[in-house]
Protein backbone atom coordinates (compact mmCIF):
# COMPACT_ATOMS: atom_id res chain seq x y z
CA UNK A 1 0.00 0.00 0.00
CA UNK A 2 1.34 3.33 -1.06
CA UNK A 3 1.73 6.03 1.96
CA UNK A 4 -1.54 8.33 2.22
CA UNK A 5 -0.18 11.49 1.47
CA UNK A 6 -1.41 14.37 4.08
CA UNK A 7 -1.14 18.37 4.17
CA UNK A 8 -1.29 19.76 7.20
CA UNK A 9 -3.02 23.45 7.68
CA UNK A 10 -3.05 25.08 11.19
CA UNK A 11 -1.40 27.75 12.43
CA UNK A 12 -0.32 26.90 15.56
CA UNK A 13 3.04 26.75 15.01
CA UNK A 14 4.04 24.35 17.68
CA UNK A 15 0.75 22.05 17.43
CA UNK A 16 1.54 22.09 13.68
CA UNK A 17 5.09 21.03 14.25
CA UNK A 18 4.04 18.05 16.81
CA UNK A 19 1.99 16.44 14.34
CA UNK A 20 4.42 16.73 11.51
CA UNK A 21 6.65 14.93 13.99
CA UNK A 22 4.46 12.26 15.03
CA UNK A 23 3.07 11.85 11.40
CA UNK A 24 6.53 11.86 10.06
CA UNK A 25 7.38 8.45 12.15
CA UNK A 26 4.02 6.54 10.71
CA UNK A 27 5.25 4.63 7.53
CA UNK A 28 1.71 4.64 5.93
CA UNK A 29 1.68 8.66 6.35
CA UNK A 30 3.81 10.90 3.77
CA UNK A 31 3.54 14.62 4.92
CA UNK A 32 3.90 16.30 1.38
CA UNK A 33 3.24 20.17 2.46
CA UNK A 34 1.81 22.48 5.31
CA UNK A 35 0.32 25.88 5.82
CA UNK A 36 -0.45 28.24 8.73
CA UNK A 37 -3.20 30.21 7.40
CA UNK A 38 -6.34 29.06 5.04
CA UNK A 39 -4.93 31.16 1.97
CA UNK A 40 -1.81 29.29 1.97
CA UNK A 41 -3.52 26.33 2.83
CA UNK A 42 -5.28 26.42 -0.42
CA UNK A 43 -1.79 27.02 -2.69
CA UNK A 44 -0.54 24.09 -0.86
CA UNK A 45 -3.12 21.87 -1.46
CA UNK A 46 -3.46 22.74 -5.66
CA UNK A 47 0.64 22.37 -5.79
CA UNK A 48 0.17 18.89 -4.01
CA UNK A 49 -2.72 17.55 -4.57
CA UNK A 50 -2.80 15.19 -1.62
CA UNK A 51 -4.82 11.85 -0.52
CA UNK A 52 -6.14 14.18 3.13
CA UNK A 53 -6.09 17.27 4.38
CA UNK A 54 -6.31 17.92 8.22
CA UNK A 55 -7.37 21.54 8.39
CA UNK A 56 -7.63 23.29 11.81
CA UNK A 57 -11.45 25.33 11.95
CA UNK A 58 -9.25 28.51 13.83
CA UNK A 59 -7.48 29.63 11.04
CA UNK A 60 -6.49 33.84 10.67
CA UNK A 61 -7.85 34.81 7.50
CA UNK A 62 -10.62 32.42 6.97
CA UNK A 63 -11.55 29.77 9.20
CA UNK A 64 -11.65 25.85 8.23
CA UNK A 65 -15.32 25.24 7.81
CA UNK A 66 -15.18 27.94 4.64
CA UNK A 67 -11.66 26.76 3.43
CA UNK A 68 -13.58 22.85 3.31
CA UNK A 69 -16.51 24.35 1.40
CA UNK A 70 -13.83 26.11 -1.14
CA UNK A 71 -12.18 22.89 -1.60
CA UNK A 72 -16.06 21.14 -2.41
CA UNK A 73 -17.33 24.32 -4.20
CA UNK A 74 -14.71 25.98 -6.35
CA UNK A 75 -13.57 25.35 -9.97
CA UNK A 76 -10.09 25.26 -9.53
CA UNK A 77 -10.48 22.16 -7.67
CA UNK A 78 -13.00 20.39 -9.70
CA UNK A 79 -10.30 19.47 -11.68
CA UNK A 80 -8.14 17.56 -9.10
CA UNK A 81 -8.66 14.01 -7.73
CA UNK A 82 -11.35 14.82 -4.65
CA UNK A 83 -9.47 15.59 -1.29
CA UNK A 84 -10.34 14.01 1.47
CA UNK A 85 -11.04 16.50 4.37
CA UNK A 86 -10.26 15.63 8.60
CA UNK A 87 -11.21 18.17 10.44
CA UNK A 88 -8.85 18.62 13.26
CA UNK A 89 -9.43 21.15 16.38
CA UNK A 90 -10.55 21.99 19.70
CA UNK A 91 -13.95 22.83 19.10
CA UNK A 92 -16.33 19.86 20.25
CA UNK A 93 -19.81 21.86 20.28
CA UNK A 94 -22.59 20.52 18.18
CA UNK A 95 -23.32 23.59 15.83
CA UNK A 96 -19.46 23.82 14.77
CA UNK A 97 -19.23 19.92 13.82
CA UNK A 98 -22.82 19.87 12.36
CA UNK A 99 -21.57 23.06 10.63
CA UNK A 100 -18.35 21.45 9.49
CA UNK A 101 -20.23 18.47 7.86
CA UNK A 102 -22.41 20.59 5.94
CA UNK A 103 -19.64 21.82 4.38
CA UNK A 104 -18.34 18.71 3.43
CA UNK A 105 -16.07 17.45 6.04
CA UNK A 106 -15.44 14.11 5.51
CA UNK A 107 -14.12 13.19 9.24
CA UNK A 108 -14.25 15.19 12.52
CA UNK A 109 -11.45 14.88 15.44
CA UNK A 110 -10.37 16.13 18.95
CA UNK A 111 -6.84 17.61 18.86
CA UNK A 112 -6.42 15.92 22.56
CA UNK A 113 -6.98 12.34 20.38
CA UNK A 114 -4.36 9.79 20.28
CA UNK A 115 -2.06 9.25 17.72
CA UNK A 116 -3.52 5.91 17.49
CA UNK A 117 -7.19 7.49 17.14
CA UNK A 118 -5.28 9.94 14.24
CA UNK A 119 -4.02 7.23 12.33
CA UNK A 120 -7.51 5.84 12.22
CA UNK A 121 -9.14 8.64 10.97
CA UNK A 122 -7.02 9.54 8.47
CA UNK A 123 -6.72 6.17 7.28
CA UNK A 124 -11.00 5.63 7.92
CA UNK A 125 -10.94 8.87 6.26
CA UNK A 126 -8.64 8.38 3.03
CA UNK A 127 -10.31 4.94 2.29
CA UNK A 128 -13.81 7.56 1.55
CA UNK A 129 -15.46 6.44 4.68
CA UNK A 130 -16.02 9.00 7.80
CA UNK A 131 -14.68 9.10 11.08
CA UNK A 132 -16.40 10.89 14.41
CA UNK A 133 -14.57 11.64 17.14
CA UNK A 134 -16.37 9.81 19.91
CA UNK A 135 -16.63 12.59 22.21
CA UNK A 136 -17.99 14.46 19.81
CA UNK A 137 -20.47 11.61 18.92
CA UNK A 138 -21.86 12.15 22.74
CA UNK A 139 -21.77 15.67 22.59
CA UNK A 140 -24.28 15.84 19.73
CA UNK A 141 -26.42 12.84 21.32
CA UNK A 142 -26.50 14.88 24.20
CA UNK A 143 -27.28 17.98 23.21
CA UNK A 144 -29.83 16.19 20.19
CA UNK A 145 -31.73 14.46 23.70
CA UNK A 146 -32.15 17.98 25.30
CA UNK A 147 -33.30 19.42 22.05
CA UNK A 148 -36.42 16.85 21.89
CA UNK A 149 -37.04 16.81 25.47
CA UNK A 150 -38.25 20.57 25.31
CA UNK A 151 -39.68 19.47 22.03
CA UNK A 152 -42.01 16.73 23.43
CA UNK A 153 -43.10 19.18 25.83
CA UNK A 154 -44.65 21.63 23.03
CA UNK A 155 -48.14 21.28 21.85
CA UNK A 156 -47.06 20.78 18.52
CA UNK A 157 -45.98 17.49 17.05
CA UNK A 158 -41.94 16.72 16.75
CA UNK A 159 -40.97 16.91 13.11
CA UNK A 160 -36.99 15.85 11.55
CA UNK A 161 -35.71 18.34 8.93
CA UNK A 162 -33.50 17.02 6.49
CA UNK A 163 -31.24 19.50 5.53
CA UNK A 164 -27.64 19.40 3.09
CA UNK A 165 -28.63 15.69 1.99
CA UNK A 166 -27.60 15.37 -2.19
CA UNK A 167 -31.29 15.09 -4.16
CA UNK A 168 -30.96 11.10 -4.55
CA UNK A 169 -30.87 10.91 -0.54
CA UNK A 170 -33.27 13.34 0.30
CA UNK A 171 -35.69 11.18 -2.30
CA UNK A 172 -35.24 8.34 -0.85
CA UNK A 173 -35.95 9.05 2.79
CA UNK A 174 -39.15 10.98 1.41
CA UNK A 175 -40.03 8.21 0.06
CA UNK A 176 -39.56 5.71 2.84
CA UNK A 177 -38.62 7.81 6.21
CA UNK A 178 -37.37 7.07 9.27
CA UNK A 179 -39.43 5.33 11.67
CA UNK A 180 -39.76 6.68 15.33
CA UNK A 181 -37.86 3.40 16.57
CA UNK A 182 -35.27 3.35 13.39
CA UNK A 183 -34.61 7.78 14.62
CA UNK A 184 -33.81 6.24 18.64
CA UNK A 185 -31.33 3.21 16.89
CA UNK A 186 -30.12 5.89 14.72
CA UNK A 187 -28.69 8.34 17.73
CA UNK A 188 -27.70 5.32 19.44
CA UNK A 189 -25.44 4.55 16.32
CA UNK A 190 -23.88 8.47 16.41
CA UNK A 191 -23.56 7.70 20.12
CA UNK A 192 -20.87 5.10 19.48
CA UNK A 193 -23.45 2.23 20.97
CA UNK A 194 -23.01 -1.51 19.35
CA UNK A 195 -26.23 -3.83 18.82
CA UNK A 196 -25.87 -5.33 22.18
CA UNK A 197 -25.94 -1.68 23.66
CA UNK A 198 -28.82 -0.12 21.55
CA UNK A 199 -31.08 -3.67 22.60
CA UNK A 200 -30.30 -3.02 26.12
CA UNK A 201 -31.35 0.55 26.05
CA UNK A 202 -34.02 -0.11 23.79
CA UNK A 203 -35.62 -3.71 25.43
CA UNK A 204 -35.31 -5.31 22.16
CA UNK A 205 -33.71 -7.68 20.71
CA UNK A 206 -30.33 -7.96 18.96
CA UNK A 207 -31.93 -9.47 15.77
CA UNK A 208 -34.31 -6.48 15.60
CA UNK A 209 -31.90 -4.23 16.16
CA UNK A 210 -30.25 -5.25 12.85
CA UNK A 211 -33.14 -5.30 11.05
CA UNK A 212 -33.32 -1.80 12.16
CA UNK A 213 -29.78 -1.07 11.07
CA UNK A 214 -30.01 -2.55 8.02
CA UNK A 215 -33.31 -0.67 7.38
CA UNK A 216 -31.66 2.62 8.39
CA UNK A 217 -28.56 2.32 6.18
CA UNK A 218 -31.04 1.15 3.29
CA UNK A 219 -32.57 4.09 3.41
CA UNK A 220 -29.79 6.64 4.21
CA UNK A 221 -28.23 5.08 0.90
CA UNK A 222 -25.37 4.53 3.12
CA UNK A 223 -22.63 1.30 3.97
CA UNK A 224 -22.04 1.18 7.56
CA UNK A 225 -23.10 2.74 10.65
CA UNK A 226 -20.13 5.28 10.59
CA UNK A 227 -21.49 6.84 7.39
CA UNK A 228 -25.20 6.53 8.88
CA UNK A 229 -23.65 8.68 11.51
CA UNK A 230 -22.16 11.08 9.29
CA UNK A 231 -25.33 11.37 7.06
CA UNK A 232 -27.46 12.04 10.31
CA UNK A 233 -25.32 14.77 11.38
CA UNK A 234 -24.99 16.15 8.07
CA UNK A 235 -28.81 16.22 7.12
CA UNK A 236 -30.49 16.97 11.08
CA UNK A 237 -32.26 13.78 11.61
CA UNK A 238 -30.61 13.83 14.55
CA UNK A 239 -30.30 17.65 15.05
Amino acid sequence: MSAIRIVLIEDHDLTRMGLRTALKQQDMIEVVGEAANGQQGLEVLKDTAPDVALIDIGLPDRDGIELTQHIRESEEFASLTPIKVLILTMHDDRDTVLAAFAAGADSYSLKDASIEQLLEAISTTYEGNSWIDPAIARIVLHQVQQSRSVESDSDGPIQTTIRSVDPEYRQVLESEPLTDRELEVLELIVAGCNNAAIAEQLYITVGTVKTHVRNILYKLCVDDRTQAAVRALRSGLVG
